[in-house]
């Protein structure tokens, strides 16, 4: 983009709340151009697009709609070809541009950072940062690094200040340990709240603040009246350890000799809120007691008041921290709205890939029954004649001898286009009295579409041929039908019960190098039924 375009049309901090592009050197890579902004040539901060195609960030598009209603760059391009496109009366966002630049692999800038990630985690990491720059709250006019802010407040910031105990000085923390004054506690006398407004820095003026309650007593908190409620609220356990020194002194007091009222009004500070105590009534005080809790109150409130000063300083630290932790609670309260709905959408989702899961089940089981039907009827006959192939045949007999798979049916045939339907079941290391030496080959008549027109029982000559590729010398069994057996009756079931020759051909003529029963590990058995007889 032309340098003096960017010039004349990028936004400035002071017209913009939102900053515009995120500056290419934080990419791992260099980002291709299309995820560049057309007018700051950044990378493009939640993109928008213009009617006639040009890309922006969305800051810099409202500050370009505020000071000219045409494209910039097609103006600057070829003013002789603008038209409707190019006012800037339609934008939409950029969706799928925002989504690629959302996941660009990026690094923090900040010196002494090794955070890297994607983009969409940039401006969190950066409000979170150790190694960010940040301008001290106190409007001191410094600029830290976030994990220095506390030594910052502690040692350098002017602005950071306190409330001397004895003069009543506003002294900056870093120059308290060096501040001397020669009042002591009881020689100050406070200004009333209403006297005078607090100068800043620059000589403007500030709101009132008052003193603690509690300030006689070391306290150095001041603020509005507001803010002196809330720290009275919170700082109990403070001023009851700024009371108890005091209280402790006349402890011991009444335990050395008995105290009047007017003894220990005299031996407190002036203006102390212990002076209203209405409890004492009786006894005498030493002369004194008065001098003893003076020397006292004047040592502890000096301790108090080093004290003091580091509470100050942690406490503007705490309310930086409270400040960032605010910031990121509201941010984790939007990912948790966020995290929900997503949540939401992925059980609707997973929903409905189970409800598919199970249709596509039930297709699957349908595509298979299919499958097997035509593969029944493409090796179907309708003359009686049917060849076996029965393939893989060494896996099959070792199935046999193990007794995994004992028998194995062939598929159904037919004597006729509408005569009986039948299949063969052949055990390959026998049955019966076949067992462990021979085949056993069966004959089973099956339920079938015509069994109603069909004469019952079964009365067809069967014959078995093994077939031998050598010698031509192929094993032929046959038999007849018994009519009085339930096997060849109408079947009431799928299929009868099967019935044939349990000693078809002996396991060792089967491996005899005589003959070639056996090719390509496949075994063919043909069977026909006579249909004359």
């Amino acid at each position: 983009m032309n340098k003096a375009l960017a010039e004349s049309t990028c936004p400035t901090s002071a017209e913009n709340e939102l900053a515009f592009g995120y500056p290419p050197s934080i990419c791992d890579d260099i980002p291709r151009s299309k995820y560049l902004c057309s007018n700051c040539n950044n990378i493009l901060k939640m993109a928008q697009q213009t009617a006639c195609g040009h890309q922006y960030c969305s800051s810099c598009l409202a500050w370009i709609v505020r000071n000219q209603t045409q494209c910039p760059i097609c103006k600057k391009e070829d003013p002789a070809s603008l038209n409707e496109d190019s006012l800037l009366r339609e934008v939409f966002s950029d969706t799928a541009i925002n989504k690629e630049i959302s996941d660009l692999r990026v690094h923090c800038l900040n010196p002494g950072c090794n955070w890297r990630g994607i983009l969409k985690d940039y401006d969190d990491h950066q409000s979170l940062c150790d190694y960010s720059p940040i301008s001290c709250h106190t409007a001191c006019g410094h600029q830290v690094i976030r994990k220095n802010l506390a030594d910052h407040l502690e040692r350098e910031c002017p602005n950071n200040v306190t409330v001397c105990p004895k003069c009543s000085q506003c002294v900056p923390i870093n120059e308290f340990p060096k501040h001397k004054c020669d009042k002591t506690a009881a020689d100050v006398q406070f200004p009333k709240k209403t006297e005078h407004l607090a100068k800043g820095k620059n000589g403007i003026a500030h709101p009132k603040k008052d003193k603690c309650r509690f300030a006689e007593l070391g306290c150095t908190f001041v603020g509005s009246r507001e803010k002196l409620k809330e720290h009275e609220r919170v700082s109990v356990g403070l001023h009851l350890s700024l009371m108890f020194p005091l209280l402790l002194q006349v402890k011991n007091g009444f335990q050395s000799s008995r105290v009047t009222e007017k003894g220990l009004r005299e031996a407190l500070p002036k203006n102390s809120p212990l002076v209203h105590l209405k409890d004492v009534r009786n006894g005498e005080i030493e002369a004194d007691c008065n001098q003893k809790v003076s020397s006292s109150c004047e040592g502890l409130g000096n301790k108090i008041s080093a004290l003091d000063a580091r509470i100050q300083v942690f406490e503007n630290i705490v309310t930086v921290l409270n400040r960032e932790i605010e910031g990121c609670n509201a941010h984790v309260s939007i990912l948790s709205d966020q995290k929900a709905e997503e949540q939401r959408k992925v059980k609707v989702l997973e929903q409905k890939v189970d409800q598919l899961r199970g249709t596509l089940a039930m297709k699957e089981v349908a595509v298979k029954e299919l499958e097997a039907r035509v593969a029944s009827l493409t090796q179907a006959t309708y003359n009686g004649i049917f060849l076996w192939k029965i393939t893989d045949l060494a896996q099959k007999c070792q199935d046999a001898v193990t007794g995994r798979a004992i028998s194995l049916y062939s598929p159904a045939f037919y004597t006729a286009k509408y005569g009986y339907k039948v299949c063969l079941r052949i055990y390959l290391n026998g049955d019966g009295a076949g067992k462990g030496t021979h085949i056993s080959l069966f004959f089973t008549v099956m339920k079938g579409e015509y069994d109603a027109l069909l004469t019952w029982p079964f009365k067809h000559k069967v014959t078995f041929v093994l077939e031998d590729h050598n010698t031509q010398n192929h094993v032929v069994d046959a038999f007849r039908p018994d009519v009085t057996s339930p096997s060849f009756q109408r079947p009431l079931h799928e299929m009868n019960v099967a019935s044939g020759c349990p000693l078809f051909c002996s396991l060792s003529k089967l491996q005899s190098p005589r003959h070639v029963f056996i090719k390509d590990n496949s075994l063919y058995i043909k069977c026909v039924i006579d249909t004359n007889s």
